[in-house]
């Protein structure tokens, strides 16, 4: 018999019913030490208390009207997104996965509305995750996502990642924009050299297309900058972010250039809940911290600091994990077990860790972690490991 909540995820038999900064407190009073933030979207952990009041100011007086109307939280919010990005405008969604589907829509419109409905078809890389609809699932285009749910929607190309040279044999007079992730979070926590971001922005300017950024999880302070390409020196056209966008409150954003949006007028697209009064006071008082430079320069230290501590994990244990990679605070293990295996193992000494593809065990703490909590969730992650040891010699 199906269960009352539809069976398309496999639980940990974990159920939280408090978060405090960077600890989860389960039902039974364990407390763990939360280096998952909800898949890097609890940017500031759990009920910090600037986004507690921003909450509760906004639910005492309007919480929704409809984007039928003027709303001043939306007009706030995207002001401060444009002043501190390469961006001329942003439209307001509630997901990752809608933003990626307004920013497929923009790239196809652009080109249409230039008299080159030609352009249609859109460059994407092997191990990408863009969501879960319908075109999420088409141009991340791995079996495992796609297996069942066909026809796909088509005008999706699939390259290897990190093959410059297959990018530009691939570009043709179809081809409408190339859809990245400067680093790949389902896909390993794999890192796109800043060489190979100049280069797909090289290729977009030679060839007049569209570059569209994925930063729904490495957005947003993650990296230590407030957008992961700045770290190489470019811009996109086009760029997703959500997660970290409302640390935890539904919330999402495509930012684009004039150029890139022209096509979209108005009727073109639309959302119900989309920047609500409610979500966009909320994104308001988390940009405000996380757009500090202070406070990036402090994620970056500690950043430092747990990478650190993670080569010696490494070292310490390496017939349980391989390397560490990525960048800022969000980092990954390569495990040599099973990272499903790890992350019980974890779970057993109360910390929490995201598995991802590529056998890497994702780590993404919140941007306000402390030092004594990094240090607190290696020795766990010692903990985790040396019980992995202990069973691998019975």
């Amino acid at each position: 018999m199906i269960p009352s909540v539809l069976p398309t995820y496999k639980r940990a038999p974990l159920a939280f019913s408090k978060g405090e900064g960077s600890w989860l407190i389960e039902e039974d009073g364990r407390r763990f030490l939360d280096f998952g933030s909800g898949i890097a979207v609890n940017s500031l952990g759990h009920c910090h208390p600037a986004i507690v009041r921003a909450l509760a100011g906004q639910a005492e007086n309007l919480w929704h009207v409809s984007n039928l109307y003027q709303i001043p939280q939306q007009r706030e919010l995207a002001d401060k997104l444009v002043s501190n990005s390469f961006a001329d405008t942003v439209f307001f969604t509630n997901s990752g996965t809608e933003s990626c589907e307004l920013a497929i829509k923009m790239a196809r419109k652009r080109f249409f509305d230039a008299n080159q409905p030609e352009r249609t078809e859109i460059i994407a890389f092997e191990g990408a995750f863009h969501g879960r609809s319908s075109a999420g699932i088409a141009a991340a285009g791995s079996e495992a996502m796609t297996r069942g749910f066909g026809p796909l929607l088509p005008g999706f190309k699939h390259l290897p990642f990190g093959e410059h040279e297959a990018v530009e044999d691939a570009i043709d007079e179809n081809t409408a924009a190339i859809v990245v992730e400067p680093v790949q979070g389902e896909g390993g926590i794999r890192l796109l050299p800043d060489q190979c971001l100049k280069g797909l922005r090289d290729l977009c300017d030679k060839h007049q297309i569209l570059l569209i950024l994925d930063e729904v999880q490495c957005g947003m302070g993650r990296t230590g900058r407030l957008f992961a390409h700045e770290w190489a020196g470019i811009s996109p056209d086009i760029m997703m972010v959500a997660k970290g966008i409302g640390s935890g409150f539904p919330l999402g954003a495509v930012l684009a250039t004039e150029r890139a949006a022209s096509g979209m007028t108005v009727g073109t697209h639309g959302s119900t809940y989309g920047g609500n009064p409610l979500a966009c006071a909320v994104g308001n008082a988390v940009f405000d911290i996380v757009a500090d430079k202070s406070f990036l320069n402090e994620v970056n230290r500690k950043a430092s600091m747990l990478r650190q501590k993670l080569e010696g994990l490494v070292a310490e244990h390496p017939d349980v994990f391989e390397s560490a990679r990525g960048h800022g605070l969000m980092l990954g293990l390569v495990c040599r077990k099973a990272p499903a295996d790890v992350v019980s193992s974890c779970y057993d000494a109360e910390i929490i860790a995201v598995p991802a593809a590529n056998n890497t065990l994702r780590l993404l703490p919140p941007l306000t972690v402390t030092d004594e909590e990094i240090s607190e969730a290696v020795e766990r992650l010692h903990t985790a490991a040396r019980a992995i040891e202990g069973k691998s010699g019975d």
